[in-house]
């Protein structure tokens, strides 16, 4: 997919490091080697100079007031959306804003239930539920695109499936075509592992899944941030991600969802700003997205999400992919060949993004991430809300490094040292 597109130089990404002031700071006396961007990442001046410039000068309610500065304030709302809908494929009123991923997730999963409880009228027969539906997703996902299926079907009576992995981590897709059936009304899975940093076959899911008629929701929290994402194209009818994965502020995240399955959905929370008329007795909903966005919004972080999507558009996500798989690829070289060190889903013959969690034979993550930040190395330790995904590799927790386009080949090489010398170090002292 990127061998044809050139990565960053170390040149322009020295240049795009002085846009992240972070990233000039010192962690234990150490350059701070940020690889935990796959949890949260950095800001660049643009984005927190946007969210400041808004707080600063516009700060306003956005659909509720005639004066000067709500309608600037709803003008630069609605122009946030239209950026993060062309960045991703869709239109302008495809996209709703959320808190963050899981939050759209619930949404869905909330909204399905409504509907199957009889809400929306004939208009939401498309994502009624009923007992003895089925609803599919994987052992590899997120707990928040796997916890809110358990509920919805424990609210409706559907049956909940699980397509599962095989020894390297990979989706067994050979099953898959066997758990989705005739009665499956949702496929929900991830784009990018949070752990393992493959790219799943969208393609080759999408396909089952639309041979019996069942939506798709796409968790793209690990795409979206890295590679070109084309909701459209995917063919998927949902999809999900968070903003402070991609250079944006935390409390703002968007759904996608087509415009008739949007059409068709019930509200999840209801209140102000998401209706036309109201009586004692019941109340009329706007079209969405509004329909979907009750009380007052996440404003400024909309804005600065929106600068970040023009950041990263700016620097060209073809060439952010190309960067992080070459870094991918040497994590996965880099930390396989240090005795004692397991990297998750390194088998697995599937390009991947600029991630890779690793278990050390012997020794803690935690223990392992207390070393690396020792060094001034920050990473991810813990089962990185996977649990299913460790219990079925058989550990309990792995230490995760993760890039993005501000990384380093020199941060690729501390880390890989910084694993090995925790070896070392635990070691001798055993």
């Amino acid at each position: 997919m990127t061998g044809s597109i050139a990565p960053l130089t170390e040149a322009e990404v020295q240049r795009l490091r002085s846009d992240f002031p972070i990233l000039q700071s010192e962690v234990n006396g150490h350059p701070l080697a940020y690889l935990d961007s796959g949890a949260t990442s950095q800001r660049p001046f643009a984005v927190l100079d946007a969210e400041r410039e808004f707080a600063s000068t516009m700060n306003s309610a956005v659909h509720r007031g005639a004066h000067t500065l709500a309608a600037e304030a709803t003008e630069l709302f609605e122009d946030a959306r239209a950026t993060v809908a062309r960045f991703v494929g869709a239109s302008d009123d495809e996209i709703v804003w959320t808190s963050n991923a899981t939050e759209a997730i619930n949404l869905v999963a909330y909204s399905i239930s409504n509907a199957s409880l009889g809400r929306g009228g004939a208009a939401a027969e498309r994502v009624r539920l009923r007992a003895g539906d089925e609803i599919v997703t994987t052992e590899m996902e997120h707990h928040a695109n796997l916890i809110p299926w358990q509920e919805l079907a424990a609210r409706t009576g559907a049956t909940l499936k699980v397509v599962p992995l095989d020894d390297d981590g990979a989706l067994r897709l050979d099953v898959a075509a066997e758990l989705i059936t005739e009665r499956t009304r949702i496929v929900a899975f991830t784009h990018v592992s949070n752990v393992l940093g493959v790219i799943n076959p969208v393609d080759r899911l999408v396909v089952l899944a639309r041979a019996v008629g069942a939506l798709v929701l796409l968790d793209a929290c690990q795409s979206a941030p890295h590679l070109p994402l084309d909701v459209k194209a995917l063919d998927v009818d949902f999809a999900v991600l968070s903003g402070h994965k991609m250079l944006g502020p935390t409390g703002i995240g968007a759904l996608y969802g087509r415009r008739e399955l949007l059409e068709a959905m019930p509200p999840f929370l209801t209140g102000g700003s998401m209706i036309t008329t109201v009586t004692t007795t019941e109340a009329e909903y706007l079209p969405p997205p509004q329909r979907f966005e009750a009380g007052t919004q996440r404003v400024s972080q909309a804005i600065a999400l929106a600068a970040a999507v023009d950041y990263l558009s700016e620097v060209g996500m073809d060439r952010i992919a190309a960067h992080e798989a070459a870094f991918g690829a040497r994590l996965v070289e880099g930390l396989s060949a240090i005795e004692g060190v397991r990297v998750l889903g390194a088998g697995i013959d599937l390009p991947r993004v600029g991630l890779a969690s690793f278990d050390v034979a012997g020794i803690h993550s935690h223990d392992v991430g207390q070393y690396l930040d020792d060094l001034g190395i920050a990473v991810r330790v813990g089962h990185h809300c996977a649990q299913p995904l460790h219990r079925r590799l058989g550990i309990t927790s792995s230490t995760r490094a993760s890039t993005y386009l501000y990384t380093t080949d020199a941060e690729i090489d501390a880390v890989i040292a910084g694993a090995a010398g925790a070896i070392d170090f635990f070691r001798r002292g055993a």
